[in-house]
């Protein structure tokens, strides 16, 4: 047995029953009696009309007895390590004193300094010892910025 829905108030129409309206654009519209017809033909709208499937579905009508209320799930939180501190020391460093991590903080930038420092300076070693090592292997002759470039020397002039 085919049954269809009222188009104005949602409820089910039996074979035999209702009214079939087809609009000029050829929508068909179906209507359980004359009054969900009138009603919306007179442009209602079915969601402030109380008796409809729609109104009741707007306004949570009738349906705590079929559905109980979902229950929100709390999210947990979990803890875990993250790369280059596994969880043991993330707990032991969070429940040192301000003082104490404060200190350890200082010596680490300190001890970053100094690597730093050490490694300028050896830097700076290297660089002038290639300086006097090409100063020595151009000591006789004197070059300019083309000469330096590359680009030939001029043809000294000759006398006959």
């Amino acid at each position: 047995m085919r049954t269809f829905d009222d188009t104005f108030s949602g409820e089910k129409i039996y074979p035999g029953k209702g009214k079939l309206y087809v609009r000029g654009d050829s929508k068909i519209f179906r209507f359980q009696n004359g009054k969900t017809e009138s009603l919306f033909l007179q442009r209602k709208n079915p969601r402030r009309i109380a008796w409809t499937t729609l109104y009741r579905r707007q306004h949570k009508k009738g349906i705590s007895e079929e559905v109980a209320k979902k229950r929100t799930r709390r999210t947990v939180k979990q803890q875990r390590g993250i790369v280059g501190a596994s969880l043991d020391v993330i707990k032991e460093r969070r429940s040192q004193r301000p003082e104490a991590r404060a200190a350890a903080r200082q010596e680490a930038i300190k001890a970053g300094k100094e690597k730093k420092a050490t490694a300028e300076s050896k830097k700076k070693q290297e660089k002038a010892k290639s300086a006097a090592g090409a100063a020595r292997g151009q000591a006789g002759r004197m070059v300019s910025k083309q000469g330096a470039k590359g680009a030939p020397s001029k043809a000294s002039g000759k006398v006959r």
